[in-house]
């Protein structure tokens, strides 16, 4: 309950904070901000909070069309949505295992690639049976990918393994917000215990980050 709480806070800090800021183009303040602590949140730099509200303005429309759908259009949408946005963890847990030097990080990282691969191939092989991928929400997940570029920001990092778990934070929180749309707008049974294990599997890896940025 309490990892599910600190998802719901996550998404709702990084709403409101934006809904009072005068936010510059997405994927590109946070790229020259230093990374000083803020007074805001705990544990998280000003360039970690500023990731969190690029990541947020730009999912916002996203999930909200999603949210329109319903039954097999929903699912193919979900699925196809969340393929780019899993290689997108994968690409940056790859970028910090190039620098990372922290055991836990890397460990962290390497679950996540073992974790989102295996999922990818699940999710690829039930749209095969449903049709195929949406290929109009894959490209625009991708695109977002594209500008957050955050495997680009790892590597560019003075210090890379907490680049790496401030941008997580609100990756996750995506993630966990489409699956619990997933809870409620399909009834599949593929989509429903995948949704589940992405909320689990995700919700305390964001519990664990918090608490290794707080410690350092």
């Amino acid at each position: 309950m309490k990892r599910m709480l600190l998802t719901v806070a996550l998404l709702t800090l990084s709403s409101a904070q934006a809904g009072g800021m005068d936010m510059a183009m997405p994927g590109m303040t946070h790229m020259t901000m230093p990374m000083t602590p803020s007074a805001s949140v705990p544990g998280l730099s000003q360039m970690g909070l500023q990731m969190q509200l690029d990541m947020r303005m730009m999912m916002m429309p996203m999930i909200s069309d999603l949210a329109r759908l319903s039954g097999r259009s929903f699912e193919r949408a979900f699925m196809s949505m969340m393929i780019p946005h899993h290689q997108s963890a994968i690409d940056s847990s790859r970028a910090v295992l190039e620098r990372a030097k922290d055991e836990q990080v890397r460990a962290w990282a390497t679950q996540i690639i073992a974790d989102q691969t295996r999922e990818i191939a699940e999710m690829q092989a039930q749209l095969r049976a449903y049709g195929g991928p949406n290929q109009a929400v894959m490209a625009r997940m991708m695109q977002m990918n594209r500008m957050m570029d955050m495997p680009a920001m790892i590597r560019a990092s003075s210090m890379p393994e907490r680049t790496f778990l401030e941008g997580m934070l609100p990756h996750h929180a995506a993630a966990n917000e489409k699956s619990n749309l997933a809870l409620q707008r399909t009834q599949d049974p593929f989509v429903l215990e995948l949704a589940k294990k992405i909320i689990t599997a995700q919700a305390g890896e964001m519990h664990d980050f918090q608490g290794w940025l707080r410690a350092h």
